[in-house]
C-alpha cells in the first residue's frame, strides 16, 4: 500500500538492491530458468498511469511488476515469483496479481514447491480498490497450494509493506528476510502523513521482526538458494527433486523482454527468459532492466539464517467520532525508495487485464447478485448476465457506479458517503445487534489471553438466524462497561484479529454462518501492532476466510479502509450500505502519497472507485442497502443530501437486520459444496473481464 521513507531505511538504503533477473540468476541452477508469463498490454485511459507504466517498462525492461516461471535449485523443480520494485515500487495491480495467481495454480497443478521473493510497496494505488482485492484472490491461491501439501517459501526483499506482507508475503510455511530490509504493514512516509510524526525507529527492520518470532532468519542473497535447497530436502521428503523439463511447447510461452510499450522483441538469449529447449545460455546475465548487482558473498555474521540464534443487548453505546485528523506538508511527486528511485502508487483508473487464457468457470449457486435493496429484505434485482454478475448498462469497465435509473436511488459521490460514515452519530455494529439481534451473548478475546477493543466477538439471533457476529467496533462502551474498550473509533490489531479468527473458527465447527462487519478507519498503527504480527493476522484471517466452510456474509456498514477491512471481507455475500466504502488505505494515505498532501483526499477516493456503487458494478458488493427510513414512515426532508443512517439510524438498522437474517438463511440452506465451488469463483474472477 506505501512505499518507503528514506530517513527511514538509512540501513537498508546501504544494501545493493537486485533485480528481478538478477536474483532468479542467484538462485536457479543456471541455464534452468523458463519464464511463465504471457505479455500484457496496457490498455488504461488514464494518460498518468499510462505514461508510468510505459517509464516503468523503459526502465526495467519488464511488462509488469513481478516475474513468475520455474528453475531448478540443486537440481529440484521450483516454481518462483519474484517482484520487481523499480517497477511501480513493485506495486500489485490487476495485471500483476492475476499473473501471480495463474502462476500459483500452475504450481499447485504441476506439484511443485513455491518460492516467493516480494519487494514492493503494496496495492497499486493507480488501481484503487480492485487492485486491494487481488491479494484476496492472490491468498486464496496460496492456501490452496499449501493445502495440497505443497512448499510455499518466502524471502521478504527490502522493501516489503502494504497489502503485499499482509497477504502472500506473510502465508510461508518458512519465512526470511534480507539483512536490513524494510518489513512492515504500513510504509513510514503514509504513517507520518496520517498521524504528524514519525513511526519510531527500528522496528519495521527484518532483524527486529526476527527478533519478535515474526520472520525465521534474516538471510543475505547468496545464500538463499543454498538454505532453500536445505528446507526443501526436508519438506518435499519422498517427491523426486527432478522432474522433467519444460519444453518449447509448454502451455504457456516464456516470457521475453519487451520493449516500453509492452511488444514482444523476441528471446534474448541469456536472459531469465529463455526457454530451456535446446542449449540455453546463463540466464540472467543480460542488464536488461538495470539495477544495481547481487551483492554475493556477505559476511555471514552480518546475518542470521535458519539454525543459528534464533434476550436483547442494549450496550447504550456512547457516540462513535470521525476518523483522526490528518495534516500533512503540501506538495507533490512520486513516491520515492531510499535510492531516490521513483516509487509511483497513487490513484487513478484502472487498467483492464489482458483476457484470460482459459476461461473463468460460471457462478454456479452462489445466490442471488447485483440486488439494490431499498425499502425492505426482497430489494430489486438488477440485470445480470450470463455468469451471475451484475452488468449495469453504461458501467463501462467495470470501474464506474451503474446509472442512477438502474438502481432507482441517486448515487451519492465519495466525499459525501466518506463524510456520511465519518459522522459521530453514524450508527454502528453496537447499535446494528441492540435493534436488529436476539439472544446476543459477547465472546471476550482470544480465549488465550488476549483481547482488543477494537473487534467485537458475540452469538446471535440476527433477523431471527442464529449465527456469529464478528466486526469492527467502532463505538466506546457506556460507561461502567469493561467487556469492550473505552476509545471511540478503536483501530484493529493483532489480538483482534486472532479473536475474528476465534470466531471463524467457531462458526466452522458448528456449523453456523458468519456475519461480519466493517466499519473501519483502519488498523492500528504502532510498535505493539508491527511487532505483534499485525500483517501476518490479516493473511491469516484471509486464508481461514477464502476456506471456511461454515456460510459466511460480510456486511460494509461504513468505513472500509485498508487491511483491517479486507481481512474480513471474502465472503458468499457482501452486502453494503448506501455510504458504506473500502479502499486500500484512509483516502488521505492515498492522497499523501499521489500529491504528497492529504487535501486531495476525497479527489483520490473518487478515482480510486472506492463507494459502494462502484463496488457493486464491480462484482465485489451483491446488494446495496438504503439508509432511508422510509419503511418506518420516515423520510429525510434534507433533499440536497442523500439520506444516510445517523438520520434514521434504528429504522435503518431494523429493516437491514430483517435482509441479514434472510440473507443468512438462505446462505445456510444452499447446498454446501455449490457455495463453497462459488465463492472460489467469485474471488477467482475478481478484477477480470466481466
Amino acid at each position: 500500500m506505501t512505499g518507503t521513507n528514506s530517513p527511514r531505511v538509512s540501513c537498508a538504503s546501504r544494501l545493493s538492491r537486485a533485480s528481478a533477473r538478477e536474483l532468479i540468476e542467484a538462485v536457479v541452477d543456471p541455464g534452468s530458468w523458463y519464464g511463465w508469463d504471457e505479455p500484457v498490454e496496457i490498455t488504461t485511459e488514464d494518460p498518468d498511469y499510462r505514461a508510468d507504466l510505459e517509464r516503468a517498462r523503459e526502465r526495467t525492461g519488464l511488462d509488469e511488476s513481478v516475474i513468475t516461471g520455474e528453475g531448478r535449485i540443486e537440481g529440484r523443480r521450483v516454481a518462483l515469483v519474484a517482484c520487481e520494485f523499480r517497477f511501480l515500487a513493485g506495486s500489485i495491480g490487476v495485471a500483476a496479481g492475476e499473473r501471480l495467481v495463474r502462476a500459483v495454480e500452475r504450481a499447485t497443478a504441476e506439484r511443485l514447491p513455491l518460492l516467493a521473493t516480494p519487494a514492493s510497496g503494496g496495492t497499486r494505488m493507480q488501481e484503487g480498490t480492485v487492485a486491494f482485492l487481488q491479494m484476496v484472490k492472490v491468498a486464496a491461491a496460496i492456501t490452496d497450494h499449501k493445502a495440497a501439501g505443497l512448499p510455499y517459501l518466502v524471502h521478504l526483499r527490502h522493501p516489503t509493506t502494504g497489502g503485499v506482507l499482509a497477504s502472500w508475503g506473510s502465508l510461508g510455511h518458512v519465512t526470511a528476510a534480507e539483512p536490513g530490509a524494510l518489513i512492515g504493514f504500513m510504509g513510514p512516509r503514509v504513517h507520518e502523513a496520517l498521524y504528524g510524526e514519525e513511526f519510531p525507529p527500528g522496528v519495521q527492520n527484518a532483524e527486529n521482526l526476527m527478533h519478535h518470532g515474526l520472520i525465521d532468519a534474516v538471510l543475505p542473497l547468496s545464500r538463499l538458494s543454498g538454505v532453500a535447497a536445505r528446507v526443501l530436502r526436508v519438506l518435499c521428503a519422498g517427491d523426486a527433486a527432478t522432474g522433467p523439463a519444460p519444453t518449447a511447447g509448454a502451455a504457456l510461452a516464456p516470457d521475453q523482454p519487451r520493449d516500453a510499450g509492452g511488444a514482444s522483441t523476441g528471446p534474448a538469449p541469456g536472459t531469465p527468459g529463455d526457454a530451456p529447449s535446446g542449449t540455453p545460455g546463463r540466464h540472467g546475465g543480460i542488464a536488461a532492466g538495470g539495477g544495481p548487482s547481487v551483492a554475493r558473498g556477505a559476511d555471514s555474521g552480518e546475518a542470521e539464517a535458519f539454525g543459528g540464534g534464533a434476550g436483547r443487548w442494549d450496550p447504550e453505546a456512547g457516540s462513535s467520532s470521525a476518523v483522526h485528523g490528518h495534516v500533512v506538508p503540501g506538495g507533490r511527486g512520486a513516491e520515492r525508495d531510499a535510492s531516490g528511485a521513483d516509487a509511483v502508487e497513487a490513484g487513478s483508473a484502472a487498467p483492464t487485464p489482458a483476457p484470460p487464457s482459459g476461461a473463468l468457470p460460471r457462478a454456479g449457486a452462489g445466490g442471488r447478485r447485483g440486488d439494490v435493496a431499498a425499502g425492505g429484505a426482497g430489494g430489486v434485482g438488477a440485470v445480470h448476465d450470463q455468469a451471475g454478475v451484475t452488468a449495469f448498462a453504461g458501467a463501462g469497465g467495470g470501474g464506474g457506479a451503474p446509472d442512477d435509473a438502474e438502481v432507482g436511488a441517486a448515487v451519492p459521490s465519495a466525499e459525501e458517503s466518506i463524510r456520511a460514515s465519518r459522522r459521530a452519530e453514524r450508527p454502528g455494529l453496537r447499535d446494528l445487534l441492540r435493534v436488529a439481534a436476539e439472544d446476543v451473548s459477547p465472546l471476550s478475546g482470544t480465549g488465550a489471553g488476549e483481547h482488543d477493543p477494537g473487534l467485537l466477538l458475540a452469538l446471535a439471533r440476527v433477523g431471527g438466524t442464529p449465527c456469529v457476529v464478528l466486526g469492527h467496533n467502532r463505538r466506546s462502551a457506556r460507561k461502567g462497561d469493561t467487556a469492550d474498550g473505552p476509545g471511540e473509533g478503536q483501530a484493529l490489531g493483532p489480538a483482534g484479529l486472532r479473536t475474528a479468527r476465534r470466531g471463524m473458527r467457531i462458526a466452522a465447527e458448528l456449523g453456523l454462518p458468519l456475519l461480519t462487519v466493517i466499519d473501519t478507519a483502519g488498523a492500528a498503527l504502532s510498535r505493539e501492532a508491527e511487532e505483534g504480527g499485525l500483517a501476518g493476522e490479516i493473511a491469516r484471517c484471509l486464508a481461514d476466510m477464502v476456506t471456511l466452510p461454515a456460510p459466511t456474509l460480510c456486511l460494509l456498514l461504513g468505513q472500509g479502509a485498508g487491511g483491517a477491512a479486507l481481512a474480513l471481507l471474502p465472503a458468499d455475500r457482501v452486502v453494503a450500505a448506501r455510504h458504506a466504502w473500502l479502499s486500500p488505505l484512509p483516502p488521505e494515505g492515498a492522497s499523501a502519497i499521489l500529491h504528497r498532501t492529504t487535501e486531495r483526499a476525497y479527489e483520490v477516493a473518487a478515482r480510486q472507485g472506492v463507494r459502494s456503487a462502484d463496488l457493486l458494478a464491480q462484482g465485489i458488493v451483491d446488494r446495496i442497502v438504503e439508509e432511508d427510513g422510509e419503511a418506518d414512515g420516515e423520510t429525510d426532508r434534507d433533499t440536497a443530501r442523500t439520506p444516510d443512517a445517523s438520520r434514521t439510524a434504528d429504522a435503518f438498522l431494523g429493516r437491514l437486520g430483517r435482509l441479514l437474517g434472510d440473507e443468512l438463511a438462505a446462505l445456510r440452506a444452499q447446498d454446501p459444496d455449490e457455495r463453497l465451488a462459488a465463492r472460489r469463483v467469485r474471488q477467482r474472477g475478481i478484477g477480470l473481464p466481466r
